[in-house]
């Protein structure tokens, strides 16, 4: 019984001996099948590290602020009985621009004058009175408080009808009208924005590390997606608080508006040079694979009369449009791909075309902007 239960073991194992040399046999002539396999050739295109001259500059996102703008309103309530302007125009400061009912106010006020009128005729009789010495020196006192008195209710009286009349504070432009004729209003309600639009304000914020290298007096250079043409004003304020929540500051400039063509609240794209240009290396962005391990170039080198790539690894800097900065690890004149490097590995053959070969714009812009 043991001498055929061996027998069985030896032929169980001979058997799956032949299969898993088999299956060794094959995979090893398919990782030898694979490894002698030469490479497909990839199309590409191509580039030239170049050099250009470069500004060092900070970048950042602001927002246009008019230096004076506000709701207006008026200070009492009552009655809107004239509306003295034109929406969207543009008004001087002391300009009226709203009346409230005050024909109460009004009436109120012809008393109140009577009444100063009376205590100055009883003043002056009390004074004639005085050198007759008829009357106390006590009793002209009285009658001059009494004067002064209302001649005080005089002026509170028109300083009340005064509020009564809607004026603008500054120079600028008018929004939407939000009121009517007849409506009446409360003190605070809105009647309609005036913003003061030349110069206006650009506030942006920057990482504490820029502290040392942003001034007074610094020009800027800014964007907005309603317009083409760059604007530039100078630093006028910077703020003297980090903000500890998220470590940086705030920067104000001022920047002159006269064609009125930035209003406040419009996103703007801020470019700040802090540096004398120098020579850079430069390649379009998408010559660049980009890792966590670390950034690489596919450097374009002839193997006879085959063309192949070498990966490289390099440091890169900043960007400007479709160019990167690369710092360190190419030299100029070196060629790179600048596209189809998703299907490149090291030492792979490759042949180059000239079509849809990469933008190289440091300032791209849409056809339609």
């Amino acid at each position: 019984m043991s001498k055929r239960f061996i027998l069985m073991l030896l032929g169980v194992s001979l058997v799956f001996g032949g299969i898993f040399g088999f299956k060794w046999f094959i995979d090893g002539q398919i990782s030898a099948f694979f490894d002698t396999m030469p490479l497909p050739t990839a199309t590409i295109t191509a580039t030239e590290a170049r050099t250009d001259r470069w500004a060092a500059e900070i970048r950042a996102v602001g927002t246009l602020e008019a230096v004076q703008g506000t709701i207006l309103s008026t200070e009492v309530g009552g009655i809107v009985r004239e509306i003295l302007f034109e929406p969207g125009s543009e008004v001087m400061a002391g300009t009226a621009l709203l009346r409230l009912d005050s024909e109460t106010s009004e009436a109120e006020l012809g008393s109140l004058r009577a009444a100063a009128r009376l205590a100055e005729q009883e003043l002056e009789r009390a004074r004639q009175l005085a050198r007759e010495r008829n009357i106390s020196e006590a009793e002209v006192q009285r009658r001059q408080s009494e004067a002064e008195q209302a001649r005080a209710a005089v002026q509170a009286q028109q300083a009340r009808i005064n509020q009564k009349t809607l004026r603008a504070p500054f120079d600028g432009v008018l929004g939407i009208r939000r009121v009517n004729l007849g409506q009446y209003l409360s003190p605070g309600d809105g009647v309609v924005a005036l913003e003061s639009l030349d110069p206006i304000y650009l506030n942006f914020t920057l990482p504490e590390r820029r502290l040392g290298q942003v001034r007074r007096g610094q020009t800027v250079t800014l964007e907005v997606d309603a317009d083409t043409e760059r604007f530039q004003g100078t630093i006028s304020t910077i703020e003297p608080r980090v903000r500890a929540a998220s470590r940086s500051f705030e920067v104000q400039a001022r920047v002159d508006n006269a064609d009125k063509r930035l209003r406040p609240g419009q996103f703007a794209r801020v470019e700040l040079v802090i540096g004398e240009p120098e020579d850079v290396i430069v390649l379009p962005q998408t010559s660049i694979r980009f890792n966590t391990f670390g950034n690489s170039v596919f450097v374009i080198y002839e193997d006879g009369d085959t063309l192949r790539v070498r990966e490289r690894f390099v440091q890169t800097g900043e960007r400007r449009g479709d160019l990167i900065r690369v710092i360190d690890g190419l030299e100029p004149g070196e060629r790179v791909a600048s596209s189809g490097l998703l299907k490149l590995q090291n030492e792979a053959p490759v042949q180059i075309t000239d079509e849809a070969q990469p933008s190289e714009d440091p300032d791209p812009r849409p056809g339609n902007a």
